[in-house]
């Protein structure tokens, strides 16, 4: 009686999960991104940024992979060892679009026709940096239990 009692509790709790569990392509998917930039280099990180990956992410938010950019500055200085410079916030459309790889590429020609130089700005722009690092977010609903 135990194991039947057992079996039912188990395929109830199933059913329940994947009926009320929303389908991952439906779901946007957040990352922030953080920048440490080497001292007195911020302002040139910023302007390649904008100048280059921006460009490059506002058209794959044009064809709708991307729901939201959101790039901010720490007003305040903490310890170095937990310094960010630039916190850049991306909504895309699902977890899909989140990790391909071809995010941008296909935009990248149109946008620079001289793709040698486009190389050397992103490659500068790395240069400068002291940490760089991804963290993927979820919001919560605090009115659900």
């Amino acid at each position: 009686m135990k194991q039947i009692l057992f079996i039912f509790c188990f395929f109830s709790f199933g059913l329940h999960y994947n009926s009320s569990a929303q389908n991952p392509k439906d779901e946007t998917f957040t990352i922030e991104n953080y920048y440490k930039v080497k001292w007195g280099f911020a302002e040139e990180f910023l302007s390649l940024y904008k100048k280059n990956h921006y460009q490059l992410l506002k058209k794959a938010q044009e064809k709708g992979d991307l729901i939201a950019i959101q790039i901010e500055k720490s007003r305040q200085h903490a310890s170095e060892e937990s310094r960010w410079d630039y916190r850049v916030t991306l909504v895309f459309k699902n977890v899909q679009a989140a990790f391909d790889p071809n995010l941008t590429e296909p935009y990248k020609k149109a946008l620079y026709p001289d793709l040698d130089k486009l190389k050397k700005d992103e490659q500068r722009r790395f240069e400068i940096l002291l940490a760089h690092w991804d963290v993927e977010v979820q919001s919560i609903d605090p009115d659900k239990p």
